[in-house]
């Protein structure tokens, strides 16, 4: 475990390296976007274990899962174009930035609880230090209510 935190400690001054080099944020800012990248990456791991469980099963009355099934195991209900897994799959070309943004927009709008209370300035950032960043903080996986990034 001693050697898995080391890791993650060490990817995450990595993005801060990256941050601090390359993005023109003051150090009191760039905390922000990182933990909401952290964030995103953990609820999509979160509502795709959920979706899993939840799909109904074949010949089953039951309907598709609502966001409110979601809500009701604890689980934030993300659209399709806030999964973190969708972000990966957008083309070089896109701004990244922009749908970061809005992923964290949606989320709030359809978690009232999270109002105003994630990071939005993704645009300030720039994407190809984004897309670095996401590649030096490395893949995310979580075990029950334990969240390891990197690992």
């Amino acid at each position: 475990m001693a050697s898995d935190i080391g890791e993650v400690e060490r990817r995450l001054w990595s993005v801060a390296d990256q941050l601090r080099a390359n993005s023109g944020l003051k150090p009191s800012e760039y905390s922000r976007p990182v933990l909401g990248l952290l964030f995103l990456r953990y609820a999509d791991g979160r509502f795709a274990e959920a979706e899993k469980q939840l799909q109904p099963r074949p010949g089953s009355r039951l309907g598709a899962p609502t966001p409110d099934t979601f809500k009701a195991r604890g689980v934030i209900y993300l659209t399709p174009e806030a999964r973190f897994s969708h972000l990966l799959k957008l083309p070089e070309g896109s701004n990244l930035g922009r749908a970061l943004n809005a992923a964290m927009d949606s989320i709030e709008r359809h978690n009232p609880d999270l109002a105003d209370a994630l990071p939005k300035n993704y645009g300030a950032v720039g994407d190809d230090i984004l897309r670095r960043t996401d590649q030096d903080a490395g893949p995310a996986r979580h075990c029950g209510r334990r969240f390891r990034a990197g690992l």
